[in-house]
């Protein structure tokens, strides 16, 4: 049986979905400290990430190292991909640097957990805009898989992206497949996925991720401190 695991998790301040189903994904006996990152009322763009960035680095340096912690996750899908694979990789080293714990981004999670199953061609779901759609889209090509089929929930706000329940993400979900796709991946992690995600797969027959699952496997993953 895998190791339980202490997690510290970062994510926008409004999320509500990522700590409780991340801890269900884990093994028994694992902790997840959540930590909300502040932010505007609007949806993250890149005008806004340097000073998300910035609370990101302090509230990691207050809260979380090695003495209380296994691993760090970064939980926060969209200001991962914003910043592109470089971008997304920096932040990663500097949050290691501040608490010197190894760091999980969901943004990376995505594309290491569709890459260990082999998918090279996917569909995906999200709440997200045309605009930050494509931004998603680039950053899975970095990695080398092509998104077929892609819709979205299209959440205008804050407000309606955190009213979004399972029900709605799923029908989405099954509408959006295709015998042409390798796998299926929901992005975000505010999205509820964890009543249907094993569900919805059966039914598919083909693999599914969302950036919840994604980022539990990788922090998995992750070695034993000695």
């Amino acid at each position: 049986m895998p190791r339980a695991i202490r997690v510290g998790l970062m994510v926008p301040a409004t999320n509500t979905t990522m700590e409780g189903e991340m801890l269900g994904w884990l093994p028994p006996g694992s902790t997840v400290t959540r930590i909300g990152i502040p932010r505007t009322t609007g949806l993250l763009t890149r005008e806004t990430m340097p000073a998300y960035r910035d609370a990101a680095l302090t509230l990691a340096a207050e809260h979380f190292s090695t003495a209380t912690h296994d691993v760090l996750a970064y939980g926060c899908t969209a200001a991962g991909f914003i910043s592109g694979p470089a971008g997304d990789a920096e932040l990663a080293r500097e949050l290691n640097r501040v608490t010197g714990l190894p760091v999980v981004t969901t943004a990376r999670a995505m594309v290491q957990g569709l890459q260990q199953i082999g998918a090279k061609t996917i569909a995906v779901v999200t709440p997200y805009s045309d605009e930050v759609n494509a931004q998603l889209a680039e950053f899975l090509a970095d990695g080398g898989i092509a998104v077929k089929r892609m819709d979205t929930l299209r959440a205008k706000d804050l407000a309606a992206l955190c009213a979004i329940r399972a029900p709605e993400v799923e029908a989405l979900a099954r509408k959006t497949m295709g015998a042409d796709c390798d796998a299926l991946f929901i992005g975000c992690s505010q999205l509820p996925t964890q009543p249907f995600l094993a569900t919805l797969a059966r039914d598919l027959g083909r693999p599914v991720l969302s950036s919840i699952s994604a980022t539990a496997e990788q922090a998995l993953l992750v070695p034993a401190a000695a």
